[in-house]
Parts: C-alpha cells; structure tokens; sequence
C-alpha cells in the first residue's frame, strides 16, 4: 500500500486489509511517503499493535516507486495491492485467489465502487461510477467475468511481476495500465472478476479532484507517445472535448466580431453542436439522478471537470510527455514533493 497524507483514511483502510477471510499467512508492507498530516505517525502506531504490518521508505512518492520496494520488501508469492483510500470487501482476497487459481490468470482485478462521504465527495463518486464518467472500463461498472485490458488494484503472482521487470519507475501515473500491458505482451492473462469489490473514496474538494485528474491525463498523453495504438478509443474522447470547446470558444468569438460571413457563419453554428449536445448529456444526467439537489448541482460541475482536465492533460503529455508532472492532489497546500 503506496501511503501519502492519507491520516483520514489510512486506519480504516489497514483494518480492512487485516480482516480479510483468508487462512493462509498475510502481511501488510506499507511504502511511506514524505507525509505532512501524521500520517507516518498513524502507521508507525498501526505497526507497533500489529506485526503483520511492515513500513519501508519512499521518500520519492511517486507511486511505482513505493509499490516496487514494498513488493520487495514482502515474503509471499501473491501480491495484493492496496490503496489507502480504498476498503476491500472482507472475502476480496479469498475470491481473487480461487480466481487466479481458476483461470490460471497473471493478474485478477474487479469492480471499483466509488463512494462518499460529502455532498461533493458523493457527486465524483457518482461521475466515476456512471457510464460517462471514467471511459466504461470494465472495473468501472463491468459485469462479465473474463480477460482484461487492466486491473483494478490487482491481485498478481510474484512471479510474474519479477519475470517483466515489475512496476516502471517512469511512469508516475497509469502505473496499472503499463504494467497490465506488460503482463499481456508477455503471454500472461489479465482477468476481470466482477465478484470482486472494492470501495473506493475520491478526492475531497474541487481544486484536488482537478490536480488528480491533469496529472492523470498528463501521463495518459506520455502512454500514448510510447505505445501509441495500444491505448484504446475511449481514451482520446477528453482530448476531442477539450478541442470542440477551444474550437467553439474561438468560432464564437471571430462570430460576435463580425469577422464570420456566408458558410464560415454557417460552419460556426455546426461547430457549437458538440458542446451544446455534451452540455445537454450532463444536464440530463445531473437531473435524473438520485441524491439531494446539491449533489446534483455538484455532479454536474464536477463531471466537466474531470473530462476537461483530463482532456487538457493529455494534449500536454502527447506533446511534452509526462516529464516531471506529478499528482500534487494528496499534498497540504504549500508543500512540495522532494
């Protein structure tokens, strides 16, 4: 479990791993970052009332990093990975082991089922879980079992990771993909398991769910560049948003100028329907959902949101690449990574 600032969800997440149904020996190795909220102080705690619970350093915090000195750091052949913002169901780690058994699979993840604890934090837990919200990956709401384009999480044999050289350290976000993409390239099988869950807790506030999901779209851009085709569809849609708004902003304007006559006029008006379609879908959907009127208003803030960072994100990845983005959504205001 990659660790950074998360002292309002560390405990409950560790409980979960803890409790899982499961008779063979466990172990928790949690990879600490530089945190500034006491979380270090937390798990340090956790550590000393329970010896299934191993701390290492990562004083880079960068994801990949932390993972790959966790797993080196473990003793077992089967490799759970954990979020510190997440809760396993307590039969997770049961199921997916008959799971990789079953199907002989390299890698098995299931569903991720966001939720919340906040108006806000409600309404992005909404946009992930809907159809329109994440792309309609299968651990985003799938519900046939059967080989994967990536995981979840993931429950993976040692083995394995250690034939592909594990997690790529250059990759600082889309780690999971990467690697599932490895695993498959190498004649392995990724398996979604839909009987698998787990919770998952969104960013807390608007500017961090915005710094999440740039930086995402940043290193989504710098996976197009390096494997370019093998990225499906779905993941060029937020750029083409971004694109048809920029589009329909500057149409708009040369339009109210006067400078726009005969078919370019003509050509503008066409240019605004994507947006106003795109406008129409959020607002429909917003108002038909469930939950209270300002969890509506919110989700319909917050879905553009993530789509437009996202999008905006990725068109500065696919032309500088990731370089040295990082996601600073789990920093205290002012404090920078080292």
């Amino acid at each position: 479990m990659p660790v950074l600032n998360e002292v309002d969800y560390l405990e409950k997440a560790v409980h979960t791993v803890l409790s899982q149904h499961i008779d063979e020996p466990t172990e928790l190795v949690l990879a600490l970052g530089p945190s500034t909220d006491g979380t270090t102080q937390l798990a340090e705690r956790l550590a000393s009332d329970d010896d299934r619970i191993r701390l290492v350093a990562n004083a880079a915090a960068d994801i990949p990093v932390g993972l790959n000195r966790a797993i080196a750091a473990g003793r077992y052949p089967t490799i759970v990975r954990v979020d510190a913002h997440s809760e396993l169901e307590p039969d997770y780690t049961r199921r997916a082991l008959a799971t990789l058994a079953e199907t002989r699979a390299a890698n098995v993840g299931g569903v991720m089922r966001a939720d919340g604890r906040t108006p806000f934090q409600r309404a992005v837990a909404r946009a992930y879980n809907s159809p329109i919200g994440l792309g309609g990956g299968a651990y985003h709401g799938g519900a046939v079992a059967g080989p994967a384009e990536s995981a979840y999480l993931g429950v993976v044999r040692r083995s394995v990771l250690e034939e592909i050289g594990g997690f790529d350290e250059t990759v600082r976000r889309g780690e999971d993909w990467e690697l599932n993409l490895r695993i498959r390239r190498a004649g392995y099988t990724v398996w979604f398991d839909p009987d698998l869950s787990v919770t998952y807790w969104p960013r807390e506030s608007w500017s961090r769910l915005v710094r999440q999901f740039t930086a995402t779209g940043i290193w989504r851009g710098e996976l197009v560049r390096r494997y370019g085709r093998r990225n499906p569809p779905r993941f060029f849609a937020p750029p083409a948003l971004v694109v048809a708004v920029v589009l329909a902003i500057v149409l708009g304007a040369l339009h109210a100028a006067g400078v726009l006559a005969g078919v370019w006029r003509v050509l503008a008006w066409l240019a605004y329907l994507p947006v106003v379609a795109y406008l129409l879908l959020i607002g429909v959907v917003a108002a038909r959902g469930s939950g209270t009127l300002r969890e509506r208003a919110w989700f319909a803030v917050v879905l553009p949101s993530m789509h437009l960072a996202w999008g905006a994100g990725f068109l500065r990845g696919l032309v500088r690449g990731g370089g040295g983005a990082v996601d600073t959504s789990r920093l205290r205001r002012n404090t920078p990574l080292p």
